[in-house]
């Protein structure tokens, strides 16, 4: 009996610090905001964007009007879906934020797909 204790202390052990190993995650960001920008004289180069002065930051770049118009239908699996990501809101570069509108017909359907790197 002395025996499956230890085995079992030992698989508990071999087990906890595996998971220690393998934890993973994205860094912190280094600033509150940084506005997309298309230009490469602008500043800094983050998250695959480079920054706007945060001076001169306006509101627009938090902004998108095109989620309260419903989007076309009119297709096979009868869905629309309306993404909003740093390419239409800028000021959400580093910030790991999107989302979507999602308009269906009736009987519409959400066809099979994948969240790379989204949490399970």
């Amino acid at each position: 009996m002395k025996g499956i204790h230890s085995i079992f202390l030992a698989c508990f052990l071999v087990s906890a610090f595996a998971c220690f190993l393998a934890s993973a995650f994205d860094p912190s960001p280094l600033q509150d905001f940084c506005v997309a920008i298309d230009d490469p004289k602008a500043g800094v180069f983050v998250n695959g964007k480079f920054c706007k002065d945060p001076k001169l930051a306006v509101a627009d770049d938090f902004f998108f009007s095109r989620l309260n118009k419903p989007g076309n239908t009119n297709n096979r699996v009868g869905s629309n879906v309306t993404t909003v990501n740093v390419d239409q809101i800028p000021g959400l570069n580093t910030l790991g934020i999107s989302l979507v509108r999602i308009d269906y017909a009736p009987y519409g359907e959400n066809p099979p797909h994948t969240h790379p790197r989204g949490t399970v």
